[in-house]
């Protein structure tokens, strides 16, 4: 199973602030443990959402609303993507993991992503083949 790990956002990784030394050093050993462990599909951290903007929906209208947003704790300044047995080992590695906010309360956030079975019927033989047609060619632009 994959799952997302979102680390939360602070007020801190709002306002831009960097990792220490000491903490990029730790964050670089729990990854290269997940590395070691094959669980680590990607990870990366995010810049502020005052650098971001978001698109908004509404009815037949896109509006688009620059950062920064203002709740903080609805906010994501980084994440996993994790190859997994189970949600009980991504738990496990989360508990492992270094606390990536020092000095304020960290959050990580693990949610399952949806796969193509989990649509059912809805998803028909011929989506599924192009989506799996889109997984591959993505796969091979990326290795290009």
């Amino acid at each position: 199973m994959r799952v997302m790990v979102l680390v939360k956002a602070t007020k801190n990784s709002e306002a831009g602030a960097m990792p220490s030394e000491q903490l990029l050093t730790d964050m670089g050993k729990y990854n290269e443990e997940l590395v070691k462990a094959g669980v680590i599909v990607a990870g990366e951290g995010l810049r502020p959402s005052s650098t971001g903007k978001r698109v908004v929906f509404s009815g037949g209208k896109k509006a688009v609303v620059d950062g920064p947003f203002a709740e903080t704790k609805e906010l994501v300044a980084g994440f996993w993507l994790w190859e997994v047995k189970s949600m009980e080992e991504a738990l496990e590695w989360a508990r492992r993991c270094p606390n990536p906010m020092p000095g304020e309360e960290a959050i990580l956030e693990i949610r399952p992503v949806v796969e193509a079975e989990d649509f059912g019927e809805a998803l028909t033989p011929g989506m599924k083949e192009q989506e799996e047609l889109l997984r591959a060619q993505v796969d091979r632009q990326r290795r290009a």
